[in-house]
């Protein structure tokens, strides 16, 4: 970034870019997808470090790795059709979309350590800032944040 000052072209660090930066990908919901969908969000992140200088600990990756897990198995195992993943970020958080083509909202089921399964939306709202259930047009958007450095 570069201040002028009285003419005088004074820098002042790092330019950093204004808008977030947005990927989104469609999968069929054929083999393979889920692993697919992991992999395009570790590329997103790695972006993140490199375009946004974004401080992202092995933690913070982790956490962002398995919310789009959780929530692309849901719409794969819960929807009749394909889904997309959107995912949008800048150095401070990952903000993670996932629309399928069903329009029941997930149910949040209480905390029981002897249920088997079921845990993914539990799971997520651990881990993330924040977490939305809406329906679309197209069906239903999940939207998880998972924040950097909290």
């Amino acid at each position: 970034m570069i201040e002028h000052l009285d003419g005088a072209v004074i820098p002042t660090g790092f330019d950093v870019p204004v808008e977030p930066l947005r990927r989104a990908a469609h999968y069929t919901g054929e083999p393979g997808c889920i692993a697919e969908a992991r992999a395009f969000a570790a590329h997103f992140v790695d972006q993140l470090r490199t375009e946004w200088c974004a401080a992202i600990d092995a933690r913070a990756d982790g956490e962002v790795m398995l919310v789009v897990s959780e929530l692309v198995t849901n719409a794969d195992r819960h929807s009749n059709g394909p889904y997309i993943l959107e995912l949008e970020g800048t150095d401070a958080s990952v903000t993670v979309c996932v629309y399928d083509s069903s329009d029941a909202l997930p149910l949040r089921f209480p905390k029981d350590p002897e249920r088997i399964g079921r845990h993914g939306l539990e799971i997520v709202h651990a881990l993330a800032a924040e977490v939305t259930a809406e329906r679309v047009p197209v069906g239903k958007r999940v939207r998880a944040v998972v924040s950097f450095g909290s």
